[in-house]
């Protein structure tokens, strides 16, 4: 998770200044794990009534920019967001239930390593999401 102390630096670094809605939907992001840019909005509005999606998308672009936060398409709908983190993931997604549930890059290596050697092509696992029937529905 980004400290309070590094957000401000890392924005300083580029010119930006932390803004209340910067730091809550960085906050937002980091209590939800993931989450839609409506979910996120409706988290921040609860701190901050006064804060409007075109908010939330732009802090989110913003943060990802600065490689704070990633997304994934994890429906048809809105990307889902989260935390970037050291540890890469991959999402799987159970088109029964909605659930979402995450998988080490390891199990996904031996096709990452095919695709980069057969085609050139470099798999970034942290926007893959994989979508079937979980153990429960199946």
């Amino acid at each position: 998770m980004v400290s309070e102390t590094s957000l401000p630096e890392i924005l300083r670094a580029r010119g930006l200044r932390l803004t209340a809605q910067r730091q809550l939907v960085l906050e937002a992001v980091h209590e939800l794990g993931h989450a839609t840019p409506e979910q996120l909005h409706a988290a921040v509005r609860e701190v901050a009534a006064g804060v409007n999606i075109t908010t939330i998308y732009r802090t989110l672009e913003l943060l990802e920019d600065l490689g704070l936060v990633t997304h994934t398409h994890l429906s048809h709908g809105s990307p889902t967001y989260h935390p970037v983190s050291e540890d890469q993931h991959a999402h799987l997604v159970c088109r029964q239930c909605g659930t979402v549930s995450e998988v080490e890059p390891e199990l996904l290596a031996p096709l990452a390593e095919e695709l980069l050697r057969q085609r050139g092509f470099q798999v970034d696992i942290g926007h893959l999401a994989l979508f079937g029937t979980c153990g429960e529905c199946g």
